[in-house]
């Protein structure tokens, strides 16, 4: 058995700066968002200037930022299915606490998909998601990654380790942990890989201001993070492996690492209690979650969270492996790092200048 299906069975301890919307068919659908300034914001579009609506329903997707391009196929198979026949969507993504608030705000979904637990568990206090979200078979997450290094093609810096980001020179982009879900993870395979390479706590904070202190970027999400460095900007950029592969299989020339010490990120998801077609909202769900929806997954570069599908990748398997249990769980870890008054990577961030303002 992997580190990583072990972990599959350990239990978790526990606004969007633009509003996208993809339209499927004929169908002419608006989702109010809050634009970069927080200001309400309608966007949508139009299709051969018709405005019907699918008897097969509506799915509203409101996601992180990453998995924007996967949902592109994932949509497609689904709708090639019984259950998808007619069902139209929309989606709107952006930094995971951010789109977590907006969807507190009054954002319309009717699935969410988000980087953190700590998120989704926000929208529990708000009502807008059921208690028993994570009670699942597959604990209410639908993905699983890892933190990857992605450097410019060659790795000309020979960046392969935790320690060769601390290298002179090297200009680290890795997004803002108060906005980005991605960044927190970040930050918290950083820790954890010096714990694991035997240091010790206060050795462990310390690198990760030494890692700060590298940040030439720290842009509000992942997807704006990878952006920033393929414009040329930085030496490295810590990110998902997802996105990572994503940007190898549009042809950019980068390399991608994963380091020996990782942590098992998993993403979750659920149906809103506000649902206004929970029907479709649930069939798209099931998908995501079956054997189908995780091949399509693990083809867009996730790792499935189903073991039977697991195997039949071949993604690199670090060799020390822990999840955010091995921390403390999520409850002890916000408030640890991430508390704005007094969280430790609160302060180390606002000793270098930079936002902790919560989403």
């Amino acid at each position: 058995m992997t580190a990583m299906t072990r972990y599959r069975h350990v239990r978790r301890a526990g606004v969007l700066a633009t509003a996208l919307v993809v339209v499927v068919g004929l169908t002419v659908t608006f989702v109010v968002g809050l634009d970069a300034s927080g200001a309400k914001a309608a966007v949508g579009g139009t299709s051969n200037g018709k405005t019907t609506r699918s008897d097969g329903g509506t799915v509203s997707l409101v996601a992180y930022s990453t998995p924007k391009p996967a949902y592109t196929a994932l949509i497609k198979a689904f709708q090639a299915t019984p259950a998808g026949h007619g069902v139209t969507f929309t989606q709107a993504y952006g930094p995971s606490g951010t789109e977590a608030t907006a969807v507190i705000e009054g954002l319309h979904a009717t699935i969410v998909n988000l980087s953190l637990e700590p998120d989704m568990e926000k929208l529990v206090k708000a009502g807008l998601v059921s208690p028993t979200w994570d009670k699942g078979p597959t604990d209410g997450m639908v993905t699983d990654s890892v933190v990857a290094f992605i450097v410019r093609k060659g790795n000309p810096k020979h960046i392969t380790t935790w320690a060769d980001l601390l290298k002179q020179g090297v200009g680290i982009i890795t997004p803002n942990p108060f906005s980005s879900g991605s960044a927190r993870w970040n930050l918290l395979a950083a820790y954890g890989a010096e714990l694991a390479l035997g240091k010790s706590k206060t050795q462990a904070v310390a690198y990760l201001q030494a890692l700060l202190k590298h940040a030439v970027a720290q842009p509000t999400s992942a997807s704006n993070a990878l952006e920033t460095f393929l414009a040329g900007e930085g030496t490295v950029v810590l990110d998902y492996e997802d996105d990572a592969l994503y940007a190898q299989r549009k042809g950019e020339a980068v390399t991608v690492i994963v380091p020996a010490q990782n942590i098992l990120i998993q993403n979750p998801i659920a149906v809103t209690t506000k649902a206004s077609d929970p029907t479709a909202a649930k069939a798209f769900l099931s998908y995501l979650e079956s054997p189908a929806g995780q091949t399509v997954w693990g083809e867009q570069g996730y790792r499935p969270v189903l073991a039977s599908v697991a195997k039949k990748f071949h993604f690199p398997q670090p060799a020390s492996l822990f999840s955010i249990t091995t921390l403390g769980g999520w409850t002890k870890v916000t408030k640890t790092f991430f508390t704005p008054t007094s969280g430790i990577v609160a302060k180390i961030e606002e000793g270098l200048g930079v936002s902790t303002a919560k989403s």
